[in-house]
C-alpha cells in the first residue's frame, strides 16, 4: 500500500493550496480517507475526513469554513483544499486510510502517508 501526498509548499497568510493524494496496492473504495497534520513538537491531530461513499465528510473544529476535502474513486485520489490559511496551519500533512469512520483514531489508522510540509508565514 502505498499514499503519495503532493502539493505542500510555502504560503502567505490568507493563501491556499491544494494537497493532493495518490493512492495505490489498497482497494480505494472500501477506505474512508483522512489528513492529518502534525506540527514541531506537537502530537499529529486530524484534520479532514471523507467517508468511502462521499459526499459524507468530517472536519476538525479549527479548519471547519477553510479546508475542503474530496475525493475521486475513479483515479484512487484524495485532496485538501486549504483556504485562508493561517500561521498555526504550518505543520507536515499527512493522508490516511481508515477502515472506521470517522477516521479520527490515531491508533486504528489502517495506512499513512509519508507526509508533506505545508508553511503558512505571517
Amino acid at each position: 500500500v502505498r499514499l503519495v501526498e503532493s502539493g505542500g509548499g510555502l504560503v502567505q497568510a490568507g493563501g491556499s493550496l491544494r494537497l493532493s493524494c495518490e493512492a495505490s496496492g489498497l482497494t480505494f473504495s472500501i477506505y474512508a480517507m483522512a489528513w492529518w497534520r502534525q506540527a514541531p513538537g506537537k502530537e499529529r491531530e486530524f484534520v479532514a475526513g471523507i467517508r468511502r461513499s462521499a459526499p459524507n465528510t468530517y472536519y476538525a473544529d479549527s479548519v471547519k469554513g477553510r479546508f475542503t476535502i474530496s475525493r475521486d474513486g475513479a483515479k484512487n485520489m484524495v485532496y485538501l483544499q486549504m483556504n485562508s490559511l493561517k500561521p498555526e496551519d504550518t505543520a507536515v500533512y499527512y493522508c490516511a486510510a481508515d477502515l472506521l469512520w470517522p477516521p479520527i483514531e490515531f491508533r486504528t489508522t489502517d495506512y499513512w502517508g509519508q507526509g508533506t510540509q505545508v508553511t503558512v508565514s505571517s
